[in-house]
């Protein structure tokens, strides 16, 4: 790695430092979509929710009247999934479309804030070939131009020559590739977990709205 250093020249330090940030950012989305992905969407959450109206008249009359604003707050507060959750209670006495509607937009919030630094990681897979390309083409020109000057009677001088200059193209390719890998397996993540917070919502609009708010509707 050290001899690498000493020969890709000038842009491999910025070639470095791509490097560092691709592995900074895999670190921590794999820390916050993987190891704490419970925090985001708490398995049970929907079910939880259910229980505490079915086993509470009263809360379930104050949200078919939009009247649930404290009890909805806190919802929202307690992880990602609970506002997306909370976002279509809120809208509960105003149909069943408005609260689906209401949790899709909820949801579309929610990818930009699980895919933050992604599109810089996306970015970093596309630059570091080219920055490796280009110190590459600059080591070219520089054995072209001891070629210009010595002659070609030195074989090694023209390979070894080369060599140091493709040092640059293969490390921007040993930072893209997993880094395009990684970008592609995060936003594939993001995808998952957003479907399925999307889906517990629906479910639980299923066993509220019409069935139990609309009853409770009926009586007011």
């Amino acid at each position: 790695m050290l001899a690498m250093l000493e020969t890709g020249g000038l842009l491999i330090w910025p070639l470095m430092i791509c490097s560092l940030l691709a592995l900074a950012i895999v670190l921590e989305r794999t820390w916050v979509l993987f190891i704490q992905a419970n925090r985001i969407a708490p398995r049970g959450l929907a079910q939880g929710l259910l229980r505490q109206l079915q086993q509470n008249p009263q809360l379930q009359q104050d949200l078919a009247q939009g009247r649930a604003r404290t009890w909805l707050n806190e919802v929202a507060q307690d992880s990602p999934l609970g506002a997306v959750l909370a976002s279509g209670l809120k809208q509960v006495a105003h149909g069943r479309e408005q609260s689906k509607e209401s949790i899709q937009e909820a949801a579309a919030h929610l990818v930009h804030e699980l895919e933050r630094f992604l599109n810089m990681l996306g970015t970093l897979a596309s630059i570091t070939p080219l920055l490796g390309l280009l110190g590459t083409v600059v080591g070219m020109i520089d054995v072209f131009a001891q070629l210009m000057l010595e002659g070609t009677g030195d074989a090694r001088l023209l390979a070894g020559g080369i060599s140091k200059a493709l040092v640059t193209t293969a490390f921007g390719l040993g930072v893209a590739i997993p880094a395009l890998l990684f970008h592609r397996f995060f936003i594939r993540r993001v995808g998952d977990l957003v479907v399925r917070m999307e889906q517990e919502a629906i479910h639980l609009l299923d066993e509220l709205y019409p069935a139990k708010i609309a009853n409770t509707r009926g009586d007011m």
